[in-house]
């Protein structure tokens, strides 16, 4: 009852359609910046720029879409409650995994030519997103998954393990707004102009990737289709 309480008595479905639209555009946006404006993609390169042009494509995917197609897809797919279990894990495992990849490309980036890591605040939650990430999932695998917990401690930590995730995926979005801001505040510093085709493209970007992770959220607060086995 508590946690119906807390639904909105609208159907989830319509708003998974739109985060997954919005989510396509955030990605196409992202490839179009870091391929037309800043040369595309490399893991080893005399122009570190490449290097670095992983870390946002990666952290977008991963943390972010994937993420959030994780969270909606366990509340809004019409599927048995293990298919759906399932699903959740996969696409979080990936999204931590391309998370890991796409720090560690910063950080390489920084440390070829010679930029000193760690400085900002968009690096310092980044590095607590990921750790935090990364303990969700492990204690969602352990506790929920296999070996899997009693049913009174599955039953109670539940709500904590929504809230948690939800916690960690909504800073993990205001993190990568903070990232295009910082990453556009360097461009500018450095000749790209205020009011030009590039700038104009990153806020889109980053207003995007904010709704996206709103309707995220708004799914997951949404009523869910019938399920295929009771829960």
């Amino acid at each position: 009852m508590k946690r119906k309480e807390m639904e909105l008595r609208v159907p989830a479905i319509p708003f998974t359609f739109v985060a997954h639209t919005l989510g396509i555009a955030a990605l196409v946006l992202v490839l179009v910046w870091n391929i037309h404006f800043r040369g595309g993609f490399a893991w080893e390169a005399t122009n570190k720029n490449l290097i670095f042009n992983l870390h946002p494509l990666l952290m977008l995917l991963g943390l972010i879409l994937l993420g959030g197609e994780a969270i909606i897809s366990y509340k809004s797919l019409p599927l048995k409650k293990q298919v759906k279990k399932i699903i959740h894990l996969v696409l979080h495992a990936l999204a931590l995994a391309l998370g890991i990849i796409g720090i560690y490309a910063a950080f390489k980036n920084h440390n070829e030519s010679g930029i000193a890591n760690l400085y900002s605040l968009h690096s310092w939650i980044g590095i607590g997103v990921i750790v935090l990430y990364g303990i969700q999932w492990i204690y969602g695998f352990l506790i929920f998954f296999y070996p899997g917990g009693s049913p009174t401690l599955m039953s109670k930590t539940m709500p904590w393990h929504v809230v948690f995730g939800l916690l960690v995926y909504v800073l993990a979005v205001a993190n990568a707004s903070l990232g295009f801001l910082e990453k556009l505040t360097f461009l500018e510093n450095s000749g790209v102009a205020k009011f030009g085709s590039e700038a104009f493209l990153v806020n889109f970007t980053a207003l995007i990737t904010i709704l996206f992770g709103a309707f995220v959220v708004i799914s997951v607060l949404s009523e869910a289709p019938a399920p295929i086995e009771d829960d």
